[in-house]
């Protein structure tokens, strides 16, 4: 299935007819295309649901190209970025290209998916800049970060699979739901494994995130439970170089405290929450996506 998702992407990008557009399209690192196996789990292999798919993997790709210019990131997925390889200006063009791309290919859509992807784009990108402005201080307001998370990565997946639901005549209300959660827990589940997994696995420095100004659900839990000289020592090293030692310290009082199984007891709250809203309709696939994403390598 997702082979097929592979070819229309590379084929509207090749409609462009720019061979180096296409040429620098194809270094771009793959994923798990999470969004599109969401979307033909719920929409089914139609042409339609296809189209779906590679167009938000597209918008989903221009967004990563941004992220990494932003945070100045070198790898993406273990490899170079297009950042790191063509530079900045290049990366940012070729964001714009597939995020245009993606929306004329959108048109051709039914209008209610068309408003639904991109409105979500337009919440993405507002999450891009709430994720920046949250970056210049130590954040302990957990409303603010779920509120950046959802913009910045469930409101495309919650977008994805309500209008996969529009697709298949489905109840759009509750695969939103289950959309939105997935988002959510996704992204907890990730900021729990730039903590807990070793450079090799994540493809960037472990703790890149906490170095980068990102004060993510593990370490507000920390902060509320540590005493207050550990409160002290943990902003002092905000934002910067970790040592080796700092990070066996950040790691070490992150499993004291329990707030790394805490962050996994919430992204699994999520997921249940997500499960309960589609329990009449799910033939398990969409309950497997749920699994995958949550028990990953800790």
């Amino acid at each position: 299935m997702l082979k097929k998702v592979e070819i229309l992407m590379l084929q509207m990008v090749e409609s462009l007819n720019d061979k180096s557009v296409t040429k620098i399209f194809k270094k771009v690192p793959k994923g798990k295309r999470l969004r599109a196996k969401l979307i033909l789990k719920i929409a089914g292999t139609n042409e339609d649901a296809y189209k779906l798919a590679a167009i938000v993997e597209l918008i989903h790709a221009a967004s990563l190209l941004h992220d990494d210019v932003i945070d100045d990131a070198l790898t993406r997925r273990g490899e170079e970025s297009i950042n790191a390889t063509f530079g900045n200006k290049t990366s940012i063009m070729l964001g714009d290209i597939l995020y245009s791309k993606g929306f004329t290919e959108l048109t051709t859509l039914q209008n209610s998916i068309a408003y639904k992807i991109s409105n979500a784009v337009a919440l993405l990108s507002v999450g891009e800049l709430l994720d920046v402005e949250l970056s210049n201080s130590f954040n302990s307001d957990k409303k603010r970060y779920l509120d950046m998370i959802y913009k910045k990565t469930a409101s495309l997946i919650e977008a994805s699979s309500a209008s996969a639901a529009i697709l298949a005549g489905k109840d759009i209300e509750i695969y939103e739901l289950y959309g939105k959660n997935l988002g959510l827990a996704f992204q907890v589940i990730d900021d729990v494994l730039d903590i807990t997994q070793d450079s090799q696995k994540l493809g960037k420095p472990s703790l890149h995130d906490f170095k980068e100004g990102k004060t993510t659900l593990p370490y507000m839990y920390l902060y509320e439970r540590l005493d207050e000289k550990s409160k002290q020592k943990l902003l002092s090293l905000f934002k910067k170089d970790l040592s080796k030692d700092d990070k066996i310290w950040i790691k070490s009082k992150m499993q004291e405290s329990g707030s790394l199984v805490d962050s996994i007891e919430y992204a699994k709250r999520l997921g249940a929450e997500a499960l309960s809203a589609i329990k009449n309709e799910d033939d398990g696939s969409l309950s497997n996506i749920i699994k995958e994403m949550i028990e990953r390598d800790f």
